[in-house]
């Protein structure tokens, strides 16, 4: 019996580490989607319930946030799109938000979930934050950067997609 072996024919402690390993990475973006999916549902209904920042001008509103921020823009375009209807765009980043959250909570369309968090991430730095200096206090960026595992490598586990996928594969 080999001193790595817990009895005669039994598994060894190199196979039981790989059998961990093998779980611990096959969960290792749980955490990560229920900290987006949570973070993105919750904005989305904090932006919905705020009647100041669905306006489209006044303090906390997101058409004073937009004028605000659209000469430190880095793509002030975007900025004037979204001016063209500030309440309309509100509701479209609110709306949007709950939809990539639920996405990635529930692992429904994990991936197209996680593209959309990345795209509104990535507005949001390119518009909003875009002149915090240094750039590592904004936190839009941040979001951006975390969304890309899971648009790489969408929800293998626990998720709608898995349980799809696993659906078909049965005859």
């Amino acid at each position: 019996m080999s001193e790595y072996t817990d009895r005669p024919g039994g598994t060894t402690l190199r196979d039981r580490m790989d059998t961990w390993k093998a779980t611990a990475s096959r969960y290792a973006l749980l955490p990560l989607r229920i900290f987006l999916g949570v973070t993105f549902v919750y904005a989305g209904l904090d932006k919905l319930t705020d009647p100041a920042f669905l306006a489209d001008t006044g303090t906390g509103s997101i058409g004073e946030t937009m004028r605000g921020v659209r000469d430190t823009a880095a793509i002030p375009g975007l900025v004037d799109l979204a001016l063209h209807s500030p309440t309309g765009f509100g509701y479209a980043i609110a709306f949007g938000e709950i939809a990539v959250g639920l996405g990635t909570l529930l692992g429904l369309y994990a991936r197209l979930a996680a593209l959309g968090g990345a795209l509104i991430s990535l507005s949001l730095w390119l518009t909003v934050s875009w002149q915090v200096n240094p750039y590592y206090l904004g936190n839009d960026l941040a979001y951006l950067m975390a969304w890309l595992p899971l648009l790489l490598a969408g929800a293998p586990v626990l998720s709608v997609d898995r349980l799809l996928a696993e659906r078909r594969r049965m005859p």
